[in-house]
């Protein structure tokens, strides 16, 4: 598989990754064989970088890559934290930053996390020096290696990157949200900053296996978090209503190349998109994992391509959350 530089930290790692969240909760019971499984097959078609967070499961995500990752130098794990309290700017502070990075650290098994970065926090903290002072500190005392942050918006992400300690920065990044490519991608680029790219498949919209009469499991955030419910509501189908989703995803069909998928297809677009490190697709068994990382090997979309799925975005997406995130 092809590897790229991951941005601040140096490291290179494997340009399609998994995102490790459904090996957690909120995607359907993924049973813990499943989910040893699922890391197994997506380190055997060469995914060396995987994404996690303290809040998923509530620890059980860090815990079974922990276990996974134990012996395989070659993985770079990455959490996040700080979705575990109240989100206001106030906890953000270097007590809380010791206990949450204390927790995973003993959830992964680790003495140094390879990278943490904090979880979507309240925009206020972005322009915190004492916040940046804080995470730098960790590093200082080897208990994280590097560190970023994961990002709602386009804004928040661009004052992230004017951080000089801030290694990579995580952001919704797919056909229904192509906001990023303005200025993030970008600004990123010039300062040496990774971009890790989530949610690419728009919540499984963009795998082209859903359909009006689709019904999720009660426990799956797409059953319950559509309109921001739970969490933000830019997060489930990328903050796109379902039947826009559907439409959009009709119109694209045709420009699959022959004998890709559409999950493939959607992969491949972001990994053509300048500036991106990596995209952390998530899967729930072994067969989804392999068929996510072989889009690395996929030849590049000819710019044909690439303009048609800008003009799906223009018609369709657009005008209903461009200016959102």
């Amino acid at each position: 598989m092809e590897q790229r530089v991951l941005g601040r930290t140096g490291r290179r790692v494997g340009v399609v990754g998994l995102g490790a969240w459904q090996l957690g909760a909120d995607w359907g019971d993924v049973s813990e064989t499943d989910a040893f499984a699922t890391l197994e097959a997506a380190a055997d078609e060469g995914v060396t970088f995987v994404d996690t967070a303290d809040v998923y499961g509530d620890g059980r995500s860090e815990q079974i890559v922990g276990r996974f990752a134990k012996g395989r130098p070659e993985l770079t794990v990455a959490t996040k934290m700080g979705r575990r309290m109240e989100q206001v700017p106030a906890t953000y502070v270097m007590a809380n930053f010791r206990a949450w990075n204390e927790r995973s650290r003993r959830n992964l098994g680790v003495d140094t996390v390879d990278l943490v970065q904090l979880h979507c926090p309240p925009t206020p903290v972005y322009s915190s020096d004492a916040v940046f002072d804080a995470l730098d500190t960790l590093v200082d005392e080897q208990k994280v290696a590097a560190y970023g942050v994961s990002v709602e918006t386009c804004d928040e992400a661009l004052t992230a990157i004017a951080r000089p300690g801030v290694a990579t920065v995580q952001i919704i990044l797919n056909a229904f949200r192509l906001k990023p490519l303005e200025r993030v991608l970008p600004a990123a680029r010039a300062a040496g900053v990774g971009v890790i790219a989530r949610v690419p498949l728009a919540s499984g919209l963009l795998s082209g296996r859903y359909d009006e009469h689709t019904v999720f499991a009660p426990d799956d955030h797409r059953s319950f978090n559509r309109h921001g419910e739970a969490f933000d509501v830019g997060e489930t189908f990328s903050g796109v209503d379902f039947a826009t989703g559907l439409e959009a995803v009709r119109r694209l069909a045709p420009l699959v190349p022959e004998g890709a998928t559409m999950a493939q297809f959607a992969l491949r677009w972001i990994l053509d998109q300048p500036g991106v490190s990596v995209v952390i697709p998530g899967a729930r068994n072994p067969a989804q994992a392999a068929a996510n990382a072989a889009a690395a090997a996929l030849p590049p979309l000819p710019q044909t391509t690439l303009a048609a799925v800008q003009a799906v975005y223009d018609e369709l997406i657009r005008p209903r959350v461009h200016d959102r995130w």
